[in-house]
């Protein structure tokens, strides 16, 4: 072989491999990127109250400002949730509407205790579709409904407040046979919103999302011995540790409250 042609296979021969060095630089420099870019769900378990506040308003907000991150919510009782996460549901945070269901999970070491906090209140109200058809004035006044919708205490705090409030008002027991038991506190305003119950016990705050129902009466405060706290906190097996946790801190904002308080809810005292 002439030496001009040896020379032009060497060449050709090194662009070659140049050329694959830099195909492979690339495709590793792509595949950081696409690595730094990748996106983070944080899956959210909240109480059904929540849903409003969360998904008209915050979720946007937080993706908004971090846009590689996905906040996914499950809105449901908060006793629903807890028995969800008991079973292995994927969750970085649960917001809960009582501090029952955080204790329970806290005791079988399911919540990062050193994380949790009591971050909101709600109040529990007496409410009635907008043409009251019982003409109910107030909790005495229950006894002229024929059906009555509250949250299955077993399972759904609003519930068990209504429970609470209506024993400690000698009215629970003459009262039992009319309750429709609703799994979260959403069903019950949309009963009484679509006229299929003619009163309900709700959290203002879900009261406040429909002009279906008026609100009548607020549960009187000796009837309920402790202020409805709504505590929040990370999971002790979150998938994405760092993020849930700045999620978190996120909740805790003062802009953040201010939202909340937007929807009804008062900050915790």
């Amino acid at each position: 072989m002439k030496k001009w042609q040896i020379g032009l296979t060497a060449a050709v021969g090194l662009i070659f491999l140049g050329g694959c060095a830099n195909s492979n630089g690339s495709k590793n420099a792509t595949a950081a990127t696409t690595e730094e870019k990748a996106d983070t769900t944080i899956h959210l378990a909240a109480a059904a109250s929540l849903e409003y506040a969360f998904e008209e308003k915050l979720i946007p907000m937080y993706e908004k400002e971090y846009d590689n991150i996905k906040i996914e919510g499950t809105y449901d009782s908060s006793g629903n949730l807890q028995t969800q996460i008991e079973q292995g549901m994927d969750t970085d945070i649960f917001f809960s509407a009582a501090t029952q269901q955080m204790d329970e999970l806290i005791a079988e070491e399911l919540i990062d205790k050193d994380s949790e906090i009591g971050l909101l209140e709600n109040k529990l109200v007496l409410i009635t579709p907008e043409n009251n058809p019982k003409e109910v004035e107030d909790f005495a006044d229950l006894k002229n409904a024929d059906t009555i919708a509250i949250g299955d205490p077993e399972s759904v705090p609003a519930g068990q407040y209504a429970q609470e409030s209506l024993t400690n008002l000698d009215l629970w027991d003459s009262l039992k046979d009319r309750f429709s038991m609703g799994t979260n506190v959403t069903q019950v305003l949309n009963w009484v919103a679509e006229n299929s119950a003619d009163a309900g016990l709700v959290y203002e705050t879900d009261a406040k999302t429909t002009d279906d129902v008026t609100v009548i009466d607020e549960a009187p405060e000796e009837s309920i011995k402790d202020p409805i706290l709504y505590p929040v906190a990370q999971l002790e097996d979150s998938q994405n540790a760092k993020t849930a946790k700045d999620f978190l801190t996120f909740l805790q904002t003062d802009e953040t409250v201010k939202v909340f308080e937007d929807y009804g809810f008062t900050a915790a005292q």
